[in-house]
């Protein structure tokens, strides 16, 4: 099994033989939790590509411990970068569709307060909802064992979704009456793709109409309709194979 990855603050100015610390929560994850010991393997990164790998020196109380770092792993930055507009979900299926496409490989996420959302956020509710994605996008990228996690934006209108299609280098909305089926889309070799994923009554006209003046068409995935908190992770897979990331 690979060695569990846990977050820190920065790793600027470390090199190898370098003694880091862990502590805080992530600290007593690792030592309360995960019960590490000295000598096992750990890897240590900031979420934005870059990792210290090594082992427990030693643990400290019950959220400290230090880590000797051996190597200094780097996750690439993606290319196609893939971006996934997604619909309020209802409930918890919001954390769900992050969770899952974060483990899948997706590199961003946006939240759309599309016109048929069941769910609305505002106010309180809704700055903790998008904490909670991006919360969980945090700990689906340490169980999934990335050294870059996804971003997760700030909620977005149909307005800023059709901003951020017009600059993509593919942008496509998943749509049961698609014409086309997005296995076989031209896509591009590197730059970016930005797929919708529309709630649970769907998406509007006036919506796909606005998305597909920004340069967005409709695909489908396949003969059965997913859910819209599974669609995304799907598509997600089925680009990552296509575009050799999966290679």
């Amino acid at each position: 099994m690979t060695a569990p990855v846990f977050v820190v603050g920065s790793l600027e100015g470390a090199a190898p033989g370098a003694v880091l610390t862990l502590d805080g929560p992530e600290g007593r994850h690792a030592v309360s939790v995960r019960r590490l010991q000295a000598g096992e393997e750990i890897v240590l990164t900031d979420g934005l590509g870059r990792a210290a790998a090594g082992v427990v020196l030693r643990t400290e109380g019950k959220d400290t411990l230090y880590v000797e770092a051996a190597d200094f792993p780097v996750e690439p930055e993606p290319s196609p970068r893939i971006t996934v507009v997604q619909a309020l979900p209802k409930g918890d299926r919001g954390e769900l569709a992050v969770e899952t496409m974060t483990e899948t490989g997706v590199d961003a996420i946006v939240p759309w307060a599309a016109s048929r959302c069941i769910t609305q956020w505002k106010g309180e509710r809704g700055t903790k909802s998008l904490n909670k994605w991006r919360a969980t996008a945090r700990e689906a990228g340490k169980q999934s064992r990335r050294l870059r996690f996804p971003e997760v934006g700030e909620l977005a209108t149909t307005k800023q979704v059709a901003a951020l299609l017009a600059e993509a280098d593919f942008a496509a909305v998943l749509h049961e009456e698609g014409s086309a089926p997005l296995a076989s889309a031209e896509l591009p070799a590197s730059g970016s793709i930005v797929l919708v994923v529309g709630p649970e009554g769907g998406v509007a006209p006036q919506e796909l109409e606005t998305f597909a003046a920004a340069g967005a068409k409709p695909y489908r995935l396949g003969a059965s309709v997913l859910r819209t908190s599974t669609a995304g992770t799907a598509a997600v897979a089925l680009l990552l194979g296509r575009t050799g990331r999966w290679g």
